[in-house]
């Protein structure tokens, strides 16, 4: 019986590496990779070994026989991706494939000084930096973050409700304890450290501080009370400490989120759950008792263009639809967005078995449990409101439409924020870098959302961080970083007996 992965995914291609007659796919060598929205296990290949499922961090993979109801959509997902995909030759010796013969593309002098690499910011990107500095050099490694706990995204962005996911930080952590790093936590570059002392302590300095800002949408009312970045709601309910416990409001009937990308599910998914439910979870105290008292019973789900373009994953809308207790509901006004749903066009076919309801958005959410809907077809036009959100103008098939709603949640995406002291450029919201390496700065590096933009998930950045690692190596090797010379006592005490 073969394997199946599952919603929870990271995308970082360990379970790759591991499976003996090369199953999994796509690789990290072929184009799709990084672009698809998981992995997929080919059941006609797959031989039942189970390595993968030892491997993944984050416990997305299973047998197909003993997937939940819940989870036995995915056996189809896994096997649909190869339907129409020529098949792939395994080789029979283990862990050798025909897609990753063993390559050695990093050329560093053994007799090479380590390098003292300073990497700041704990989430993903930063974390696959140090895994790679720590095994495959000999460089010793400072860690630093401005906040007093580590985790970066995987502590604060990842939803509480997604417990497997969030245990991928559990093998980020084990480097923490590792004897050639130093962890040092509440040091903010531009604050407590510029980010010349931090070169000049360091041979090499990586910035993995990611896209923490919202983008702006500049609407008319944008700024009035009750209208708020997804950001923030995401922090608030993971308990991150620049957030506020009274940051949100949940005293809304209905609440609106521009945007349909997987964030905005989650935000959708928390406001909408049980909080029974989130007991236990890693949801912050402040967090679950103000949903405990919410009166929030409707989310509505804001989209520019049809069902067929939505920016959320297929596995996220599954989850979401297959909640028993919170109806997801599909509002029909615009007639394009049932015509997309009947032909079965891209995203647009996961739609098919949802309810359809044309709303009247004038009235306020009737009466029955919490619901989300999905309202397509609708560019947002203005925030209404004098002192306070009152509703969201938005376009509709016969003109503008006013949804009436206390709240508006703006869910558009991420953006970069400036490191004093390092370029930036405002107009993709990253730092100016080539493969990594910083434009205008010697031994100064970037990796993950600041380097690249807010794109891709967890695994993505493994990827990026093998890119940034290979040029910090390069420069090493080629003397345009040159080490300080600094030798351990065992290296000093052998120089002095050769000089005998």
């Amino acid at each position: 019986m073969a394997f199946a992965i599952t919603q929870t995914c990271c995308n970082d291609a360990t379970c790759v590496s591991v499976c003996p007659v090369n199953c999994i796919h796509p690789t990290p060598d072929e184009p799709d990779f990084g672009t698809t929205e998981m992995l997929y296990v080919d059941p006609a290949t797959c031989i039942d070994c189970g390595a993968c499922a030892d491997a993944c961090p984050v416990d997305a993979i299973f047998p197909v026989d003993l997937l939940t109801d819940s989870m036995k959509v995915y056996a189809g997902i896994n096997a649909d991706f190869f339907a129409d995909r020529p098949p792939v030759a395994a080789n029979p010796a283990p862990n050798f494939h025909r897609w990753g013969p063993p390559t050695f593309d990093r050329e560093i002098p053994s007799g090479l000084e380590p390098a003292d690499v300073a990497v700041v910011g704990t989430g993903p990107a930063g974390m696959y930096a140090v895994e790679d500095l720590l095994l495959h050099t000999n460089a010793r490694v400072t860690l630093i973050d401005r906040l007093p706990v580590a985790g970066g995204l995987v502590r604060f962005g990842v939803a509480p409700d997604h417990p497997d996911t969030k245990r991928i930080g559990e093998t980020f952590s084990r480097f923490h304890d590792h004897p050639r790093l130093k962890l040092k936590l509440g040091v903010e570059v531009g604050r407590h450290v510029t980010a010349d002392e931090l070169a000049e302590r360091h041979d090499a300095v990586i910035y993995a501080v990611g896209a923490s800002s919202a983008r702006a949408l500049g609407l008319s009312g944008e700024d009035l009370p009750g209208s708020l970045a997804a950001t923030t709601v995401v922090a608030w309910y993971n308990g991150h400490p620049d957030v506020p416990a009274h940051a949100v409001d949940l005293s809304a009937e209905r609440v609106v989120l521009i945007g349909t990308g997987n964030v905005a599910l989650d935000v959708a998914r928390i406001l909408t759950a049980d909080p029974d439910d989130l007991d236990g979870t890693t949801i912050a105290p402040h967090a679950l008792e103000r949903l405990r008292s919410s009166k929030v019973r409707e989310v509505v789900l804001l989209a520019r263009r049809g069902p067929e373009d939505t920016a959320y994953t297929s596995p996220e809308l599954i989850a979401l639809a297959q909640r028993e207790t919170v109806p997801l509901v599909v509002d029909t006004e615009d007639p394009r967005t049932a015509a997309a749903i009947d032909a079965g066009t891209g995203k647009a076919a996961l739609l098919k078995d949802l309810a359809r309801e044309t709303v009247d958005w004038t009235a306020p959410p009737a009466d029955g449990p919490r619901r989300i809907v999905l309202r397509f077809h609708s560019a947002p036009v203005e925030i209404t409101g004098d002192r306070q959100v009152r509703g969201l103008r938005v376009e509709g098939p016969s003109g503008p439409v006013e949804i009436a709603a206390g709240q508006v949640v703006r869910a558009v995406g991420y953006r970069g924020r400036p490191v004093p002291g390092l370029p930036f450029d405002d107009a993709t919201g990253t730092i100016p870098n080539t493969a990594g390496r910083v434009e205008g700065r010697t031994g100064t590096y970037v990796v993950g959302w600041i380097k690249r933009g807010p794109s891709g998930g967890i695994g993505a950045n493994r990827t990026c961080a093998k890119e940034t690692v290979a040029t910090l190596l390069a420069d090493i090797t080629s003397g345009e970083v040159p080490l300080r010379g600094r030798r351990s006592p065992i290296a000093a005490l052998a120089a002095r007996f050769r000089g005998r």
